[in-house]
């Protein structure tokens, strides 16, 4: 077998990398090129003859660096993006160079195993029941179409319907509940399952976000046909959660499936101090998260959970005679998730929860969520929301969106915009496992003083 120069490629990225992350406390959080900028350095011809492969990997760090933005910094608070601990990054390196193929157990045993461990360990982390199905994912929008795909198959199934078979032309019409500041990925999801957006019945949310219980039952007793509730556990604008217990409740009172979109909510389950923000969530049938989130592992990591099993393997699962199918005790991963082939994502996941361990989880939780909370002290009376997670939502009045546009520039953080019931506002997320008080009172010093000046 002909042996490449492995050598000067990884020493090279070893070293790139190593000096990005340990210039992050200096780094400028933002980017600081543009896209013709960018294009100059990385575009050109395609060369006739090759490079030297440690070269390409030394010209590739040089010309991206100055459009990389620094969101594994402690100082980037925008969307919800957490970082990559150490153990999880080294697990992707690992991940990369083993080129495991995780769609069937034949092509990577190991990888198939560790994606069952580190799904048990999960399912213990958040309570879930011990029957449930686990799919490792992109992220939260194959995740939701991948439970929403076997909510599809098991309310169709009790309406004496097979999607898998039939599709949806002539099946009887699937009503999608959920609250009217839902995330948009679960009407994308609609999309690509073919049950459309039309099929959305909003319900009232209160001034956070959380659906209404009350408004929920109402919308279901003028519903007939099969129906999906879909509730969420972390408002991407204020972090409030459901009530999820009376919307299981409810829900399954008229016989209807719950899909809970958990992206970075469901994560304190894991803690005993905000727990309660998820109380009942065991009792739903579905359940979305991400582990680039709040688990600190690197992109791309979303988790799908399913209380039936059968429903999941249904929507999801294949069979072909050119497949060397899993037999006796072991599991073909692509019987739970989208993707055929796909990289062995299980591995990051597995190292982060070993590395943590439960008490590690939970105060990383714990911990972000107070520095949410020391963040929102800073800022006083420009806070629009109840800081009950690791979300704070600021308003500056007309100036906000540029207030975002002037923080990103400064470059001692990163900070998103969004509009939260008709009014402009900057939402900062505490996400990252680096992340310390000394970050969070530069971010406040920085923002007050560009509001001021």
């Amino acid at each position: 077998m002909e042996q490449p120069d492995w050598h000067g490629p990884l020493t090279e990225a070893y070293e790139q990398a190593t000096r990005f992350l340990t210039g992050l406390p200096s780094r400028p959080v933002g980017s600081g090129a543009g896209p013709d900028e960018l294009r100059a350095a990385l575009g050109g011809p395609l060369p006739d003859k090759g490079t030297d492969a440690r070269e390409v990997i030394a010209r590739l760090a040089a010309a991206a660096d100055a459009g990389i933005v620094a969101s594994p910094s402690g100082r980037f608070f925008g969307f919800v993006i957490g970082g990559a601990t150490p153990a999880a990054l080294a697990a992707d390196w690992l991940t990369a160079t083993w080129d495991q193929n995780a769609g069937l157990y034949a092509a990577g045993p190991s990888a198939a195993v560790v994606e069952e461990v580190a799904g048990g360990w999960l399912r213990d982390l958040f309570g879930l029941p011990a029957h449930t199905s686990v799919g490792f994912v992109t992220g939260a929008q194959m995740s939701h179409v991948t439970a929403l795909a076997a909510a599809r198959h098991e309310v169709l199934r009790r309406a004496g319907w097979d999607v898998e078979a039939g599709g949806l032309h002539g099946a009887p019409r699937i009503t999608v509940v959920a609250g009217a500041d839902r995330h948009s990925t679960i009407d994308r999801a609609l999309r690509f399952l073919g049950i459309g957006t039309a099929a959305l019945a909003p319900v009232d949310v209160d001034d956070q976000g959380r659906m209404q219980p009350d408004a929920l039952r109402t919308a279901l007793d003028d519903l007939d046909g099969p129906v999906i509730v879909c509730a969420q556990l972390g408002n991407v604008n204020t972090g409030a959660c459901d009530p999820i217990g009376a919307i299981c409740d409810i829900a399954h009172a008229s016989g209807a499936w719950v899909h809970v979109d958990g992206a970075f909510g469901l994560w304190a389950a894991a803690s005993s101090r905000h727990r309660h923000l998820v109380t009942g969530v065991d009792r739903a049938d579905s359940w979305t998260t991400d582990a680039h989130k709040w688990l600190n592992v690197p992109y791309d990591s979303g988790l799908v959970f399913c209380a039936h099993p059968q429903a999941h393997r249904a929507a999801m699962g294949v069979r072909a005679a050119y497949l060397v199918h899993a037999g006796g005790n072991e599991r073909d991963a692509l019987d739970h998730n989208p993707e055929f082939s796909r990289r062995a994502r299980g591995f990051p996941v597995y190292a982060a929860l070993r590395a943590l361990g439960r008490d590690g989880v939970e105060a990383l939780v714990d911990r972000t969520c107070e520095l949410a909370t020391r963040f929102a002290t800073h800022m006083g009376d420009a806070v629009l929301n109840e800081v009950v997670l690791n979300q704070v939502l600021l308003t500056f009045g007309p100036q906000t969106f540029d207030l975002i546009t002037r923080v990103r520039e400064e470059g001692t953080c990163w900070v998103s915009g969004t509009t939260w019931q008709g009014r402009p506002a900057m939402r900062f997320s505490v996400s990252n496992h680096t992340t310390d008080e000394s970050d969070i009172d530069r971010a406040a010093e920085v923002i007050l003083r560009l509001a001021a000046s």
